[in-house]
């Protein structure tokens, strides 16, 4: 499982600017079931995608596909973890403890 940290490096009127197409592609991965939360952080300076990615090089491909990279508005931070324990509504996605 992945944490994917978003990091804007513009301002927010750039950021809001490509508001609508990242928005879009958040339906695309939610739709796929990659995507199992996703928000902005507060302060508003970026956000976080909880994600299930086959590898880290397939979530580092999906982050470079975000609009918010291709427009240049923010950059991405991602840490793979293993998810051992979970609430009961994401049993599916447990991990053998490593």
């Amino acid at each position: 499982m992945f944490v994917m940290e978003l990091i804007h490096t513009a301002p927010l009127e750039a950021v809001d600017a490509e508001l609508e197409a990242h928005r879009a592609w958040l339906d695309v991965h939610f739709a796929k079931g990659v995507f199992l939360a996703a928000g902005a952080k507060r302060p508003r300076e970026g956000g976080v995608v909880l994600a299930v990615a086959d590898d880290r090089a397939h979530a580092e491909e999906i982050a470079a596909g975000d609009p918010f990279v291709t427009a240049g508005v923010c950059e991405y931070r991602i840490t793979e973890f293993v998810a051992a324990r979970t609430a009961p509504a994401l049993e599916q996605y447990r991990q053998p403890p490593v």
